[in-house]
């Protein structure tokens, strides 16, 4: 099966909702002009990190810009992922969905390790579950940025089936080598297709350094973005994650009895 994404790199207006919608629903415009199946948006792609008014900046699962996204990919004919602001009750969580073709949310991930050097801690609450998700094209995952240094949690996903693990960031520009090659290392190691959109621009403390990719389970990368704001397609095969995995039997090989 192929699958067609698309990397929405682009940049944002902290903690302007309209403005970043607005570039958002361009975005989707050009998603399906393009063809794609997935549109994949940046970590907190609706208010950058503008955590200390994370109350209210932030919507209910269903509501608020989580509700523009379902009407985005419906209008659109694009799934869509990203990650936004999220309230429940009194806390507020990083959280990334996942919309079908159709509008309809098939999945929610809120954040799992909570970065220091971006205050995530302090204003955020921390994700409590990692579960897949089955999508169109197959069994899907998604982390947050920060979580790429936890081999575990991809393993995690792995292990429960996992072939695509999608990846919605604001990765500094600092440390954008780590990105790199952490992307490539969670897709050889896990054998997975791995997908990336990271945005670029800089807000109060940072530069951010673009770099979104797409990756086979071989660490091929079939296209990785600059620096600059842009929509990068690329198509990839799933039959890859099959093959390379009955090639090389990782999982199978696996010392569960040592470690």
């Amino acid at each position: 099966m192929q699958l067609s994404v698309a990397l929405g790199q682009i940049d944002l207006v902290l903690g302007d909702r309209e403005a970043n919608l607005a570039s958002v629903r361009k975005l989707a415009a050009r998603a399906e002009i393009a063809g794609a199946d997935l549109l994949v948006l940046p970590e907190l792609w609706g208010t950058g990190y503008m955590l200390e008014q994370a109350h209210e900046l932030s919507d209910p699962l269903g509501k608020g810009l989580f509700e523009e996204v379902a009407v985005l990919a419906a209008r659109h004919h694009v799934a869509i992922v990203g990650s936004l602001l999220e309230s429940a009750g009194e806390q507020v969580y990083n959280t990334a969905t996942l919309y079908d073709a159709q509008g309809k949310r098939l999945h929610s991930y809120r954040k799992t390790h909570l970065i220091g050097l971006m205050n995530e801690d302090q204003y955020l609450g921390a994700g409590q579950q990692a579960e897949v998700v089955q999508t169109a094209w197959g069994t899907s995952a998604c982390a947050i940025c920060y979580d790429l240094r936890f081999p575990e949690l991809f393993r995690r996903y792995a292990l429960a089936g996992a072939e695509v693990i999608i990846i919605p960031a604001e990765w500094p520009t600092a440390r954008i080598e780590h990105w790199r090659t952490l992307l490539r290392a969670r897709a050889i190691e896990n054998q997975a297709v791995v997908i990336a959109c990271n945005r670029v621009g800089s807000d109060r403390a940072n530069q951010f350094g673009g770099a979104s990719m797409v990756i086979d389970p071989w660490g091929t990368v079939l296209i990785e973005g600059d620096d600059q704001t842009g929509l990068l397609t690329a198509t990839v095969d799933l039959d890859t994650v099959a093959k390379a995995r009955n090639f090389l039997p990782v999982f199978r090989d696996r010392r569960v009895d040592v470690y």
